[in-house]
């Protein structure tokens, strides 16, 4: 039974021509380095400190400011954003300079306004890259019975607290409902309210409903713009819309700690956070590449599923992976490597 319906929708960074730079004083961010660091990476948000016990202070160093464009997915003007370290930071940024709240944006895709699961924005941002935040739209309720033991969704979540449908596989239960649409916020099973919990937990609250069993879906799908209207405001195409950043840097989000401006992936380490990807949506149901591109980084320098499992447990432990998980992603990175 369907209450609303709807319809089924992822250089240089010091050039001042590409418009999303801008030279000028900014103390919070410093260069530093750190025993895990390379003179590639630079903190932002972070103060250096002198080791040596005599060493006059320095003073304030002209260093070029992060700015991104951004606007909203239905057509809004266009704003700038900068001095965020992370995805809720990102978040609120976008919520001031559009007077909206922080929790009315669902997620954010780079460089396009559509529903694009392959533009999502995860754990880093080109610095020229287009930041476009869609934003709470229609909420829908779906009821959906479990006649099959998989749903065919994959989750994601938005790094803040929504987890919303990455993928929903063809010829399955969700794929026939037409009210069900790729990028709609997940906001309730069966009347609880799942906002805070992260996308691997809803993954497994909706593999663990009974077979044969209706329940309640309350979705709340993107806002659209109407007919264009929205979009009149604006040109009919962003100057970077369409385009993936071609340059080497780009702006490394991390949940904990300080945001790094770092090299781009390497080809080998972009496939073997893709295979990791695939294994994620295997055995979990979910899709994150901010994840998956963090186990890739878990595995550097680890010489034995052992020690990446060890490795795991310090940094990823919540997410309790099972051993045969571990062995096939430490498998497909060293493949990947070579």
């Amino acid at each position: 039974m369907l209450r609303n319906s709807g319809r089924r929708t992822k250089n240089n960074a010091h050039q001042l021509k590409t418009g999303f730079m801008e030279n000028g004083v900014d103390p919070g961010i410093n260069e530093c380095k750190t025993p895990r660091e390379t003179p590639k990476t630079r903190h932002i948000g972070s103060t250096g400190h002198s080791h040596g016990q005599h060493a006059p202070p320095h003073p304030p160093r002209v260093r070029p400011r992060l700015v991104f464009h951004t606007q909203l997915a239905h057509g809004s003007s266009t704003q700038r954003i900068e001095g965020f370290t992370n995805v809720k930071e990102l978040y609120a940024k976008i919520a001031e300079v559009f007077n909206i709240s922080p929790t009315e944006i669902l997620f954010c895709t780079l460089n396009t306004h559509k529903v694009d699961m392959q533009k999502l924005l995860g754990g880093q941002i080109g610095l020229e890259d287009f930041i476009f935040a869609h934003v709470r739209g229609e909420t829908k309720e779906v009821e959906i019975t479990k006649t099959e033991d998989a749903l065919g969704l994959t989750i994601t979540d938005n790094g803040a607290g929504y987890a919303f449908i990455k993928r929903i596989k063809e010829g399955s239960i969700t794929d026939r409902l037409e009210s069900v649409n790729v990028g709609d916020n997940i906001e309730a099973i069966n009347e609880q309210t799942i906002v805070g919990c992260r996308h691997y937990e809803v993954a497994k609250m909706l593999r663990e409903l009974p077979k044969s069993e209706t329940f309640t879906l309350r979705l709340v799908q993107p806002k659209k713009a109407f007919d264009m209207i929205g979009q009149r405001c604006r040109p009919t195409k962003s100057p970077s819309e369409g385009k993936m950043s071609s340059g080497r840097e780009t702006l490394r989000l991390r949940s904990k700690g300080m945001a790094t401006v770092e090299e781009m992936p390497s080809e080998g380490e972009e496939e073997a956070s893709r295979k990791v990807d695939d294994l994620l949506e295997s055995y979990m149901g979910i899709r994150d590449v901010e994840l998956a591109a963090s186990l890739v980084e878990t595995a550097k320098e680890k010489q034995n599923p052992e020690e990446f499992s060890k490795g795991l447990d310090n940094v990823l432990g919540e997410f309790a992976f099972p051993p045969e998980f571990v062995l096939e992603v430490w498998e497909a990175i060293r493949q990947a490597e070579h």
